[in-house]
């Protein structure tokens, strides 16, 4: 039971030796010499010496201990500051082995960029402790031998690492200053943390982090969408012994946003320390909490990169991460009187598609997101499956999709001279279903060429990889990791309620969740659904097209239709008195 909610639980593989880099519970301290290599054949040798600490305890508030590895230099005389790196993945799984499991060409990140020593997300000792910091890689509460049941993110983590960072910055080796850096879970996590403002933590470097995880991740617009967690994550990633809470069970539960479900949204504007995010318009979850971040962080020193690559990519294969990530962390948490300050608050990129070179733009300097010159237009729907500038001023017209089938209904709009779209898109569509009293509609903007084509996005550097086309893509590598069609909008029309209080910007409406309010069969219902950010070029000749249906038409490995409630004919009505439209963000 927590904030009143009985929370349910989930069964997850205990620890088992040699299984995601776990090698057993064995509390010791060695130094790994120069020259020292991880047993694989991907890693670099370690350029010097560095001193493990391996399984450091680490009391919480409650009495509960969580275990930590230590890297740092061997040096009994350096004090230095500490990076944590925090999340459930286990302390010793590493990039090396996840790059080869989960990605296509690893992510075209060259043999020897890693150690092995990194976490899974995490930055690699390999590179930072030489550089003047100690790392810390913690197994979160219930993970690998620590205490307790799993919590995923919440108040529960926040405070535990709260508490870890106190401990830490006390230790003989530390300066007393403390950062917190990584990617995903890793960069989620900070939100948290620094909402409750632990004294010794000085700066975080939240790359690429969910900000809401029912309305970005697990349950977005409403619908559940927590089958990469389930059954990646849960079933081959997460090792304990006291189970987990679960999104899964909670959801069939209490598919509406509870006091445990809206404990997972952080507080961002709590966060009052130097931040340094970065974000991408292709990565499926985390790209509005970014943007949230940028506008909510309480801290006058805070900047924003987006970057055109996968998140990975840019965090291990991109060496602008490794010397920008340094330079900030120098300045906050060494006192280093560097150039970092002169670095432009906010960076930008725009994607190009297809095998373009160079593949996008990017490190584009901007006064502020979203761009304050942003002209927002509206396309509207019009007859012959076209996006007019112009409202039909004509009778109202409709067009219907069959709401189970892997297609819906499309809309295109060809630009007559090169054109940037960077910034939030919505859609406004008026909506109806006979046949049931709910609709699931998810709306996907695609690039087309000239000729009308839909065009893709190669997320990482196509120099790095061993194909140079699309077509050398085979099917299990065509994953929404490194290919990308388009920003997507996601609702349950019984989801539909807005509370602009909390929305972030009028084309990212905040849906409470919190009731169902279904729709009389046949009834046509206005529906603003809120499209993820976007960042494209066109050039002369290409456009985009629209498509409304009732199935996610994005690259989606890990979605499903199980829990789509969809039945019957969606049918959508334009022109006359239903002004449905797309609102585009033209910079």
């Amino acid at each position: 039971m927590k904030n009143g909610v009985e929370i349910p639980l989930e069964e997850v593989s205990p620890p088992k030796i040699g299984q995601g880099g776990y090698v057993g519970f064995n509390p010791h301290s060695e130094v790994l010499p120069a020259g020292w290599k991880y047993d694989h054949p991907d890693t670099k040798p370690l350029a010097s010496a560095i001193l493990v600490e391996h399984d450091i305890a680490i009391t919480m508030r409650d009495g509960a201990k969580l275990y930590a590895d230590i890297y740092r230099s061997p040096d009994p005389d350096d004090k230095v500051p500490a990076l944590l790196c925090w999340s459930p993945f286990g302390k010793k799984f590493n990039g090396v082995m996840s790059l080869g499991l989960m990605t296509p060409w690893n992510l075209g990140i060259p043999s020897g960029t890693l150690s092995g020593l990194e976490k899974f997300e995490g930055l690699d000792p390999a590179t930072w402790v030489p550089r003047g910091y100690a790392i810390v890689n913690v197994d979160t509460r219930g993970v690998g031998d620590s205490d307790d049941r799993m919590t995923i993110l919440g108040t529960q983590e926040a405070e535990d690492g709260y508490d870890t960072i106190e401990a830490v910055a006390k230790l003989p080796w530390c300066s007393g200053s403390v950062g917190l850096a990584g990617n995903s879970h890793l960069a989620i996590a900070q939100w948290f943390i620094a909402a409750q403002r632990p004294p010794s933590l000085k700066a975080i470097a939240p790359f690429e982090g969910c900000g809401d995880l029912y309305r970005e991740q697990f349950a977005r617009g409403g619908i559940y969408a927590g089958d990469l967690f389930d059954n990646l994550i849960v079933r081959y990633m997460l090792q304990g012994r006291h189970g987990l809470e679960s999104f899964r069970k909670m959801f069939k539960e209490r598919p509406l946003a509870n006091e445990w479900w809206n404990d997972k949204r952080p507080d961002m504007k709590k966060i009052n320390i130097p931040t340094y995010i970065t974000g991408t318009w292709t990565n499926t979850m985390h790209g509005m909490g970014a943007i949230r971040a940028w506008l909510e962080v309480d801290s006058k020193d805070k900047w924003l990169r987006w970057h055109p690559w996968q998140e990975w990519y840019d965090l291990w294969g991109n060496p602008q991460s490794d010397s920008e990530l340094l330079s900030f962390f120098d300045h906050f948490l060494r006192g280093i009187d560097n150039s970092w300050p002169s670095t432009p608050r906010v960076r930008m990129a725009t994607l190009r598609f297809g095998n373009k070179t160079p593949q996008a733009h990017e490190n584009i300097v901007e006064d502020d997101f979203p761009l304050p010159r942003t002209s927002y237009k509206n396309l509207y729907l019009a007859p012959d499956q076209r996006l007019s500038l112009d409202p039909e001023h004509g009778p109202a017209q409709t067009v219907s999709y069959a709401s189970e089938e892997p297609h819906g209904v499309s809309f295109s709009y060809h630009f007559d001279s090169p054109t940037r779209l960077v910034g939030l898109p919505k859609a406004v569509l008026y909506m109806s279903c006979d046949d049931l009293d709910d609709m699931d509609v998810y709306v996907l903007i695609e690039k087309i060429d000239s000729n009308g084509n839909p065009m893709l996005n190669l997320n990482i550097p196509w120099e790095n990889l061993p194909i140079s086309s699309f077509g050398e893509v085979k099917p299990h590598e065509f994953t929404e990791v490194v290919v990308y069609k388009g920003p997507l909008g996601i609702l349950r029309a019984s989801h539909r309620a807005i509370d602009e209080a909390k929305s972030m910007h009028p084309h990212w409406p905040f849906h409470p969740h919190e009731k169902e309010e279904k729709i009389d069969p046949g009834t046509i219902t206005r529906l603003d659904i809120g499209i993820w950010a976007m960042g494209i070029e066109y050039e002369a000749g290409e456009g985009l097209r629209v498509s409304i249906s009732g199935r996610n038409l994005g690259v989606s490995n890990f979605g499903s239709t199980a829990h789509s409630l969809n039945k019957g004919n969606h049918v959508v009505h334009f022109g006359g008195e239903y002004d449905s439209h797309i609102v585009l963000p033209f910079t």
